[in-house]
């Protein structure tokens, strides 16, 4: 979600009542909340043209500028609606104090720089038990933010990861402290192994990634070789039949969509192509001509974020999949 697109759902958030706020709030994930709320904090003063367009039709008899003060506790009454008081402590003391919290579940409602700077100095075997509990894509991103070497001894530790044991989750103390709360536990969790260890690798991209399977190779070269087969890179699009392309191109935003296929092979713009109206793949082929070089760490982002909308329509069901990696500078 771009910076603008997150102001306006802050206005929109804020000019809400905040009941029907609270219902929203609850259908979003922890780092879009936390994206959201921040962004609440920050929103003054808002002219008409701006809530016009956010609001349309529901703001219409608003005139000049609009105060949205007092936004504070007005935040805290929607998430502790929308939340519960436990989670919404959490998220209110990072949001407004800036203060951190502990436990699985706070982590979960963190930056990745905040959580990187907080398990920096835990035991590798500990840190892969964290990270298997995290979203793919938060775990990656707090990875790549880890020492190189760290990275690849935890990377190595998740793929061998076949479940944790109850009094090894007691013995992580604070930092597991939510996420044994729910009672006793008498199975060991089924969380990590070659699956989750690709869904990380596949969301880290570009050298990074290439760096951490060639370590896991030289370890294990068994290992890098399942690590590698389950997971999906940008160029296993090709491997989607076109109903599947198709929908993932009407989730995707067409700039993403301009940068993610700069320096990509001809089969893979030619499936794009294909799967697109004549008119819409006309003026595609346009706007790629006319982008010019992009950094190949630009063309790796935009890739992530459409890897990322695979994943979301892998996970609802409506794709079926099938995995690899890059190095900075410019492509045409």
């Amino acid at each position: 979600m771009s910076d603008t697109s997150v102001n306006e759902c802050a206005i929109l958030m804020l000019a809400l009542g905040s009941e029907e706020a609270a219902e929203v709030f609850k259908y979003l994930g922890p780092k879009e909340v936390q994206k959201l709320g921040t962004a609440m904090t920050n929103i003054g003063n808002v002219s008409r043209d701006q809530i016009q367009t956010v609001l349309h039709s529901f703001i219409g008899e608003t005139e000049g500028r609009v105060s949205l003060a007092d936004s504070d506790e007005y935040i805290r009454s929607v998430l502790k609606k929308a939340l519960g008081d436990d989670k919404a402590a959490h998220l209110i003391d990072r949001i407004l104090q800036g203060n951190e919290s502990a436990g699985i579940e706070s982590l979960k409602w963190l930056d990745s720089a905040s959580v990187a700077e907080m398990i920096r100095n835990e035991h590798p075997q500990i840190i892969a038990t964290i990270m298997v509990h995290l979203e793919r894509d938060h775990a990656s991103e707090i990875l790549n933010l880890l020492p190189e070497r760290l990275r690849n001894d935890v990377m190595i530790r998740i793929a061998t990861l076949e479940g944790v044991q109850p009094m090894a989750m007691r013995e992580l103390n604070e930092v597991l402290t939510q996420l044994l709360s729910g009672g006793e536990i008498t199975k060991k969790s089924s969380l990590g192994g070659v699956k989750a260890a690709a869904d990380i690798l596949n969301y880290m991209g570009g050298a990074i990634e290439a760096s951490v399977l060639a370590n896991i190779r030289e370890h294990d070269a068994e290992l890098a070789q399942k690590i590698q087969d389950q997971m999906f890179t940008f160029d296993n699009i090709l491997d989607l039949d076109d109903r599947s392309v198709q929908l993932l191109l009407r989730e995707v935003q067409s700039e993403t969509l301009i940068i993610a296929l700069k320096g990509t092979s001809q089969e893979l713009k030619d499936l794009i192509f294909k799967n697109m109206s004549s008119r819409a793949a006309e003026a595609l082929k346009e706007d790629l001509e006319a982008k010019g070089p992009v950094r190949l760490s630009e063309v790796e982002a935009e890739q992530k974020e459409i890897l990322k909308v695979v994943r979301k329509l892998v996970d609802e069901g409506q794709i079926v999949l099938g995995g690899k990696g890059g190095e900075e500078g410019l492509v045409e």
